[in-house]
């Protein structure tokens, strides 16, 4: 995995801001500012071979300005998660407890991420398309409560915490996926050299992983079942290997990756096993890879009797044993 710390005048999101448009975006129709999108990341993608850019090639309207067009529309029809609970979230609530005002728990200067990341900025979104039984931050997913979030007072925000040392801005929650539209808007005005960070369950629509292709510098990724039964049942979920998998390779395509995988009681042969090995295989074994033992029992937990416990030293012990076999060597 690259040095998030180090990406200092590299950040995606510095060249997408170099690729300009005419105010006639705002003119075409959904179908056309689409086909324009994936002409400008194209050209993206050729600004980002220059070692170099001047300041003075910055422009007013950007192909993120025609990410946060199309975020916007998509809002009438929610399509961010592969949910796709198709609410119009300018006058209710999604499957994901979110309008179409962002609201935050939270930001704070994170020490307690992986070495590389810290100080991280974190900013916990409220709501989430996942529906998860043992939810450690049940009260910032299930509810919208909290400030509603402006991004240009969000920018002055990030600025401050530069100044005081972070090293990226983390998006999470929650979720951040139901807040791609604010995020954007947010990127949009933060200062250009700090590294973006997606914090995410990974379960976009491939619409969503293109806007967010060229804003994200690290998808710090949390994979957390083997299979679609459990995905289903412990988080309310559809088809979720298929939707993390192809997730996984986009987000590998388009930026850093560290993967996080919560081991769950009772769940090491089933979910733990086949999550290791499929990245081993598709994300290469030099993957960025955090097994974690912290789970435990929280939310609704008590209604499903396999899970309404902490990890055993087995069961840790199995999982270490899982990943060594699998000879993954960049672990956290």
């Amino acid at each position: 995995m690259g040095d998030v710390k180090s990406s200092v005048r590299l950040t995606n999101h510095r060249f997408l801001k170099f690729v300009s448009v005419d105010a006639g975006y705002l003119l075409l129709n959904d179908q056309d500012l689409w086909k324009l999108h994936d002409d400008l990341i194209e050209q993206y993608r050729q600004v980002k071979t220059r070692v170099e850019i001047p300041a003075a090639d910055r422009h007013e309207r950007s192909i993120i300005d025609v990410k946060i067009e199309l975020a916007e529309r998509m809002l009438k029809a929610c399509g961010f998660c592969e949910r796709r609970c198709g609410t119009n979230r300018y006058g209710k609530a999604g499957a994901c407890h979110a309008d179409a005002v962002s609201h935050i728990s939270s930001e704070f200067l994170h020490r307690g991420e992986e070495p590389e990341l810290i100080p991280s900025h974190t900013i916990f979104f409220e709501g989430c398309n996942f529906a998860c039984a043992y939810c450690q931050n049940w009260t910032i997913a299930t509810r919208v409560k909290g400030p509603a979030l402006d991004a240009d007072h969000m920018c002055r925000i990030i600025e401050a915490r530069r100044r005081q040392g972070s090293a990226n801005v983390n998006f999470v929650g929650g979720d951040p996926t139901p807040h791609l539209h604010t995020i954007l808007r947010i990127v949009r005005c933060m200062p250009e050299d700090l590294p973006v960070i997606w914090n995410s369950n990974m379960y976009m629509t491939q619409e969503a992983m293109k806007l967010l292709d060229g804003v994200v510098d690290l998808y710090l990724a949390d994979f957390r079942y083997g299979n679609n039964e459990h995905a289903y049942k412990y988080s309310g979920i559809k088809d979720y290997w298929a939707v993390a998998t192809r997730n996984f390779l986009e987000a590998k395509r388009q930026a850093d990756l560290l993967i996080r995988l919560l081991v769950l009681p009772g769940h090491v042969e089933c979910c733990t096993k086949p999550i290791v090995e499929w990245c081993a295989e598709n994300l290469g074994k030099d993957v960025r890879f955090n097994l974690m033992f912290q789970y435990h029992p929280e939310y609704r937990a008590f209604a499903y009797p396999e899970i309404n416990r902490p990890l055993n030293a087995k069961e840790v012990r199995r999982a270490a044993e899982i990943v060594k076999e699998a000879g993954l060597t960049n672990l956290v």
